[in-house]
């Protein structure tokens, strides 16, 4: 069940991103995949496609996740595979496999299902509270280091303009942005009314992160577009 779900809307999300949210490895999808396929039935560049998938994997698991099509195909020939790159990159796109990068590149940070049914927008872009805990306005970014990105989740008191929950991770994950809001939680009072921001990303619309925000009575509120960040303040 779980692969036939991955295999509907990879084109759309990813496998990665995917199975990061169902909290299972990629390898274990692509494995399930490969034992289904009947060899006597595929045809020769299908059979070295699965191999090779099987090496892909292999190998962009083994950089952490930080491989692109270049650095795949330069460590399998220095295996003694014998694949074109535009194979490697071929196969990568199927299997939703992306590397990083220190250039320009921007890295999609949000994956929604229009099909899902979302928060009604509450702010209507209008930052304003009139006192603190009346607003949070959650958003994810990333930040490029030398060893790779960084995917930061944090919670913004509206009033304040203070940052009041934040976490960091190399994945992106429904975990780290639920661990950003644990935090906020934590450091401060739920007020009755206190209404919670966001956009559409599947970070914030799983079902963990809305049944937390119910359990404190928090409204949730999902905007179209992105969060537009406050100005800093002065402390």
């Amino acid at each position: 069940m779980i692969v036939g779900f991955i295999d509907q809307n990879r084109l759309t999300w990813g496998v990665e991103p995917i199975c990061e949210n169902l909290h299972i490895a990629p390898s274990t999808y692509h494995a399930e995949k490969a034992g289904r396929a009947d060899p006597s039935k595929l045809s020769a560049r299908r059979r070295r496609d699965a191999d090779l998938r099987t090496h892909i994997q292999r190998v962009w698991d083994a950089s952490g996740g930080r491989y692109g099509a270049r650095k795949v195909w330069h460590d399998l020939k220095r295996e003694g595979r014998r694949v074109a790159r535009c194979t490697v990159e071929r196969l990568m796109r199927q299997m939703g496999l992306v590397g990083v990068s220190r250039g320009h590149k921007s890295i999609r940070t949000t994956w929604s299902d229009p099909n899902n049914p979302t928060p009604e927008d509450l702010v209507q872009r209008d930052f304003h509270a009139e006192g603190p805990n009346q607003l949070w306005v959650a958003d994810f970014t990333y930040v490029a280091t030398w060893s790779g990105w960084v995917f930061v989740a944090f919670i913004i008191d509206a009033f304040a303009k203070t940052i009041v929950g934040w976490r960091a991770s190399t994945k992106m994950t429904a975990t780290l942005t639920l661990d950003a809001l644990e935090q906020a939680i934590w450091a401060r009072p739920v007020n009755a009314g206190l209404v919670h921001h966001s956009d559409h990303g599947s970070q914030y619309l799983a079902i963990r992160y809305s049944e937390r925000l119910t359990d404190e009575g928090i409204t949730p509120s999902a905007g179209t577009c992105r969060f537009l960040a406050m100005p800093a303040t002065n402390s």
